[in-house]
């Protein structure tokens, strides 16, 4: 519960804050769409710092990191609440991924470690349960906050979560050291983070109307480079930053490759559904904040019935299946319009919700299911990495599509008509779909002893 409340807390700053921008653009006396800099700091700064969790883990123990992290997590939330000038807000929000990148990443590398396989199902789904969560009720808490008090609240609630969090972590936290002597990989950290931060930039200039396309031709060629070559350092070093041995074990490896096209695709929703309700149907920023409040209801419906549905059939039957129905929930997004009956739409957000709350679970489980003990750590890092990176890519994924939608109707992003979101949903619902390809490869009892569908099957036979 203590790793759940970080990895909300964190989730929650990233999205709540989107509702507030144009307030918090006033008090700075810049440009709304300046305000970018201080989501794409953050998410930036979370990319580059998440594969040097383990090591700090191992180096440093796992109370003293995740401790730190929340203290550091905290305090720049106070400074990005009382900054007064855009720089300044940008500096803070850094510091918060600094914060960020090492306090989730390393809870969860603590309830790995603690739980048994067993216990896993129940485990990740407690921790895994925020991050549908925080991206749905974010921006209509952050809408309420900034209309009927000031933005700056947003970050000063992280406050008295933060000095709860940290007593909890001092008083039953242990701090494990797994490899006190592990060296730092320093070029491993440097390639990965170029590669990450290039990359993640140009995804996010492409969704600009402006974009600057030989900027991001030149952030994708140095992206690209940085990438094969952190590949090849880090499979080669002896000790690198972010151990890839884990990319052996086929579950991982699957959850890893076609999980990560599904996380893209639910990423893109969050982004594209607020645009949609208040630019494409006129709906104002609570009224549409309330509306995605379904997709939570949906989300938290399913994990009622998650363990006994795993129980049940299995990974490999729910995945496929319920990666089919997913992706066909968002796709059916862009049959909505202005005209819809609210309660057709809240019943299509709902079953959203429910499917991609299963598919959420299930892929986190999966990933750790069959991963050994030693081989946690790395793991761990690799998976915050890309879980990280497909958020960023799945709203760059969204803008993507929009402008795709746009261009096919004729129009600019200064006339954005309903259809144009219909045309984003479908190509967002067919990421997605494709994600289902390669978790067709996964071995009929796959995650079994984690899942519980072999004794369930032995004691029906």
């Amino acid at each position: 519960m203590l790793v759940a409340a970080t990895f909300f807390m964190e989730n929650l700053d990233g999205t709540i804050i989107a509702t507030a921008l144009p307030q918090m653009a006033r008090s700075f006396g810049v440009h709304p769409a300046d305000m970018s800099l201080g989501i794409t700091a953050y998410l930036l700064t979370l990319a580059v710092f998440i594969p040097i969790s383990g090591w700090a883990a191992d180096r440093f123990g796992l109370r003293t990191v995740f401790g730190s992290a929340i203290a550091v997590f905290t305090a720049a939330s106070v400074l990005c609440a009382t900054t007064s000038t855009l720089p300044a807000f940008a500096a803070a929000r850094v510091l918060q991924g600094i914060g960020g990148a090492m306090m989730v990443p390393v809870g969860r590398l603590a309830v790995l470690r603690a739980t048994p396989k067993d216990g896993l199902m129940r485990a990740i789904a407690i921790i895994t349960w925020p991050g549908l969560v925080a991206p749905v009720i974010g921006p209509p808490l952050g809408g309420f906050i900034t209309t009927y008090s000031s933005w700056r609240w947003i970050f000063y609630l992280n406050v008295p979560l933060g000095l709860i969090g940290l007593l909890l972590t001092l008083r039953y936290v242990d701090n494990v050291r797994e490899d006190a002597k592990r060296r730092f990989d320093f070029a491993g950290f440097v390639l990965c983070g170029v590669a990450c931060v290039t990359l993640l930039y140009a995804m996010e200039l492409v969704g600009r109307n402006d974009a600057p396309w030989p900027l991001v031709g030149g952030l994708v060629a140095v992206g690209v480079a940085a990438g094969v070559a952190s590949w090849r350092h880090l499979r080669r070093a002896a000790q690198p930053v972010v151990d890839l041995s884990a990319l052996k074990v086929k579950t991982f490896a699957v959850a890893m490759g076609g999980g990560s096209l599904f996380r893209i695709a639910i990423s893109a929703a969050p982004f594209l559904l607020p645009l949609m309700f208040q630019v494409g149907f006129g709906m104002n920023a609570f009224d549409s904040g309330l509306l995605t409040l379904a997709v939570f209801a949906g989300n938290l419906s399913m994990k009622v019935v998650t363990t006994p549905v795993m129980r049940r059939f299995g990974f490999r039957p729910v995945l496929i299946v319920n990666g089919v129905i997913a992706a066909l929930s968002l796709a059916a997004m862009s049959l909505l319009a202005p005209s819809t009956p609210k309660l057709v739409i809240v019943a299509v957000l709902f079953a959203s919700g429910l499917s991609r709350s299963l598919q959420f679970t299930a892929l986190n489980t999966l990933s750790f299911a069959d991963v050994p003990k030693a081989q946690m750590s790395g793991a761990s890092a690799l998976s915050s990495t890309l879980f990280q990176m497909t958020m960023g890519v799945g709203v760059a994924i969204g803008a993507i599509a929009l402008r795709i939608g746009e261009w096919l109707h004729g129009h600019d992003a200064h006339s954005i008509a309903p259809e144009d979101f219909g045309v984003a949903f479908l190509i967002v619902g067919f990421v997605g779909l494709v994600g289902v390809i390669d978790l067709v490869g996964l071995p009929k009892d796959a995650g079994a002893l984690v899942s519980g569908h072999r004794k369930e099957r032995d004691s029906r036979t």
